[in-house]
C-alpha cells in the first residue's frame, strides 16, 4: 500500500527559491496575511490532513460508490474525512472574506489542492468541483445569488457541480438540448438529461448546487444560444434554510475504468427550478470560468500521479533485489543488487521525478498568474484582468493536456518498476494508472486542448500570448547565457525556443492554404510546447539550486539533486520534442487523403 508523504521541501524550494512567493504576496490583496509563519502552518496542516486522513482512504475507496434508487453512498471514510475538511475551514481558504472565506491568495489553495489531490485524487474531486461552482457564482452571480449559494459553498456545508455533457454531445456544446422555460416569477423550469456529472449525487453534504447549461425557448441555435443556471438539489427558503426537494434526480452512476470512489452520475432534470446566472445566451462564456478552474485543477492530477507513483516506486526499487550491476557488484553482502542500481530503473525513476517536479513548477507559475488575475478583478481593472487572463489562457491547455499525458506516463513507469507485482491490485500502483486515464479525457481531451491552444490561443490570437511567453523565456536566456555552469542548458533552451517560433510561423503559413493543417498539427504542437515550457522551468530550478548551494551548503545534497534532475531532463526528455517538431509541420495530406470508405475491417 502506498503511503503518501507531502513533498514539503520541494514545495518550499519552489515557493522560496524559484518564485519568491513572499514578494509576490506583497503585491496582491490578501497577500499580507500570507506571512511565512502562516504559509508554513498551512503547508504543515495540509500535509498532515493529506497524509493521515486522505492517503489511507485512497486504495479502500477503489471499492467504489453504491447507487440505490437515486441515492449515492460514498466509500467508507469519505464522509468523515469531508467533515474534518469542513471543520478545518479548508474549502474557504482562498474565498472572499465577505462570503465567509479567509481571503488568502488563490495560489495557496492550489498548493493545498495539490497535496490533497496527490494523496487521494478521487476524494478531492468532491470539494474540487465545488471550487469551480464557487468561482462561477463569484464572477457572474448577482449579490443575492452570492449570499444564497456562495456562503454555504464557501463554508463547505454545500457542494457544487457543473452539468454540461448530454448523451448526444460532449465537447460540442452547441448541441445542448436541455430546456429552460420561464416560470413567470424570475425562475426557470429546467428539463433535460446530463451525463458524466462528477459529484452529481452523494452523501457528503445536505445540499448540492448544480451549475447547468440550458436553452431558453427563443434562444438562437448553436453555442450562441446557451444560458447558465443555478439548480439546487433542494430549493432554498428566504431565510437560507432548505425547502422541498427539487425534481433533479440521479438516474444512475457510471461503472468506470477508474476513480471508482467518485460518483459519476446521470442527472435527470424534470422541470427543476433554476435561476439564470449571468446574461441570457452567454452561458458558455460564463461557464468557461468553471471550465478553466477545472482544467487547472485537472493538471494537478497529472503532477499528483507522477508524484504518487514515484513515491510508490522509489522504496520498491531500493528494497527489491534483482541481478548484479553491469558495472560491478554494488551490494556483495546481499543475494543480488537493488533495482535502483540498474540504469534503466533509474531512467524510469528520474522520468517520474522530472515530470512531478517540473509539472509542479509549471503549476505554481500559473497559480501566481491566477493570483494577479483575481487581484485585478477585485480592483475592477478589466483591462488588467483580460491581459492576465490571456496569459493564463495560453498556459491552461498545455497544463491540462501535457501534464496529464506525462502524469499517465509516469504512472505506467511506476508499474514497470514493480514488474509483475505492479499488475497486482494490492500494491496500489495499477490504480494510479486507472484513475489517471480520465484526466486526459475530462474537461476536454488532449486533442481538444491542442485545438484550443493552436487554433484559438495562438493563431486566432495572432500569436499575442505566444509572443509574451516567448519573451519571458528569451529574457531568461539573455540573463544566463554567460553562466558557465548553466551553459549546456541555456544553449539547448535557446535552440528549442527558436524552433518553437519558426514552427509556429510555419504552421500559421500552411494553415492559410489548408485549414485541416491546424487539426493535423495541434497535438504535436501542444506536446512540443509543453516540453519547451518544462525545460524553461527546469532551467529556472537549476539556476535557483546553484545559487542556494552557495547560500546554504548544509542543504547541498538536496540542491544538487535538483541540478542532476534538470540535467537528466535536458539530456533524456527534452530531445523528445524534436520528433514533435518534425511532425507538427508535416502537411495534413497523409491524414486526410484516404476515403472514409477505405476505413474498413
Amino acid at each position: 500500500m502506498i503511503q503518501y508523504k507531502a513533498p514539503i521541501k520541494d514545495i518550499q524550494f519552489l515557493m522560496n527559491d524559484v518564485f519568491d512567493f513572499q514578494q509576490h504576496y506583497q503585491q496582491i490583496p490578501g497577500g499580507e496575511e500570507a506571512t511565512p509563519d502562516m504559509v508554513d502552518a498551512i503547508l504543515g496542516e495540509a500535509a498532515r490532513f493529506s497524509e493521515e486522513v486522505l492517503s489511507p482512504l485512497y486504495q479502500t475507496g477503489d471499492d467504489g460508490c453504491v447507487f440505490n434508487d437515486g441515492d449515492v453512498t460514498t466509500p467508507k471514510g469519505f464522509r468523515e474525512a469531508y467533515g474534518q475538511y469542513v471543520e478545518g475551514g479548508w474549502q474557504g481558504m482562498s474565498a472572499p472574506v465577505e462570503y465567509g472565506g479567509q481571503g488568502l491568495p488563490l495560489s495557496l489553495g492550489v498548493i493545498k489542492s495539490e497535496m490533497i489531490g496527490t494523496a487521494n485524487w478521487v476524494w478531492g474531486m468532491y470539494p474540487g468541483l465545488s471550487l469551480g461552482a464557487m468561482n462561477t457564482i463569484y464572477m457572474h452571480g448577482s449579490e443575492e445569488q452570492k449570499q444564497t449559494y456562495l456562503v454555504p459553498l464557501t463554508e463547505g456545508r454545500w457542494t457544487g457541480t457543473m452539468c454540461l455533457t448530454e448523451p448526444q454531445c460532449g465537447t460540442d456544446l452547441g448541441q445542448v438540448k436541455t430546456k429552460a422555460v420561464p416560470n413567470g416569477d424570475g425562475s426557470y423550469a429546467i428539463s433535460g438529461t446530463k451525463i458524466f456529472i462528477s459529484s452529481g449525487e452523494h452523501d457528503l453534504t445536505e445540499q448540492i448546487v448544480h451549475i447547468v447549461l440550458a436553452r431558453l425557448p427563443d434562444a438562437p441555435k448553436g453555442t450562441k444560444g446557451i444560458s447558465l443556471f443555478i439548480v439546487p438539489k433542494f430549493n432554498v427558503n428566504q431565510d437560507g434554510s432548505l425547502g422541498d426537494r427539487n425534481p433533479v434526480v440521479c438516474g444512475s452512476i457510471e461503472e468506470k475504468m477508474g476513480i471508482h470512489g467518485s460518483s459519476t452520475c446521470m442527472m435527470n432534470f424534470d422541470g427543476a427550478k433554476g435561476f439564470l446566472i449571468g446574461p441570457k445566451n452567454k452561458g458558455l462564456m460564463c461557464m468557461f470560468t468553471f471550465m478553466n478552474t477545472a482544467r487547472i485543477g485537472t493538471s494537478i492530477q497529472g503532477v499528483g500521479a507522477a508524484e504518487l507513483s514515484f513515491q510508490g516506486a522509489l522504496p520498491y526499487a531500493r528494497e527489491r533485489r534483482s541481478m548484479r550491476s553491469l558495472s560491478g557488484t554494488k551490494q556483495p553482502e546481499k543475494i543480488a543488487d537493488a533495482l535502483i542500481v540498474h540504469p534503466d530503473v533509474r531512467r524510469m525513476l528520474l522520468t517520474q521525478k522530472a515530470i512531478a517536479e517540473g509539472g509542479r513548477a509549471m503549476l505554481y507559475y500559473a497559480a501566481q498568474l491566477a493570483d494577479h488575475m483575481m487581484a485585478a478583478h477585485s480592483r475592477d481593472d478589466q483591462a488588467e484582468y483580460d491581459r492576465i487572463d490571456d496569459k493564463l489562457g495560453f498556459l491552461t491547455p498545455v497544463l491540462k493536456a501535457f501534464l496529464t499525458e506525462l502524469g499517465y506516463e509516469a504512472a505506467n513507469q511506476g508499474v514497470q518498476v514493480y514488474g509483475g507485482h505492479g499488475f497486482i491490485k494490492e500494491w496500489g500502483m495499477e490504480q494510479i494508472i486507472r484513475d489517471t486515464q480520465i484526466a486526459k479525457l475530462y474537461e476536454g481531451t488532449t486533442g481538444v486542448q491542442a485545438l484550443d491552444l493552436l487554433g484559438r490561443k495562438v493563431l486566432l490570437g495572432k500569436l499575442k500570448s505566444f509572443n509574451e511567453f516567448h519573451t519571458v523565456v528569451k529574457d531568461f536566456i539573455k540573463q544566463h547565457q554567460n553562466r558557465s555552469d548553466m551553459k549546456p542548458m541555456i544553449k539547448q533552451l535557446k535552440r528549442y525556443l527558436l524552433r518553437w517560433r519558426l514552427g509556429t510561423l510555419r504552421i500559421a503559413f500552411m494553415a492559410r492554404k489548408d485549414r485541416d493543417m491546424v487539426g493535423a498539427a495541434s497535438v504535436d504542437y501542444l506536446m512540443f510546447s509543453g516540453y519547451v515550457m518544462m525545460a524553461y522551468f527546469w532551467a529556472r530550478m537549476a539556476d535557483s539550486a546553484y545559487s542556494a548551494i552557495s547560500r546554504d551548503p548544509s542543504q547541498a545534497d538536496f540542491y544538487r539533486a535538483k541540478i542532476h534532475t534538470a540535467e537528466f531532463y535536458f539530456d533524456r526528455m527534452l530531445p523528445r520534442a524534436k520528433g514533435h517538431a518534425k511532425m507538427m509541420v508535416k502537411p495534413a495530406r497523409t491524414l486526410m487523403q484516404m476515403s472514409e470508405d477505405h476505413f474498413s475491417f
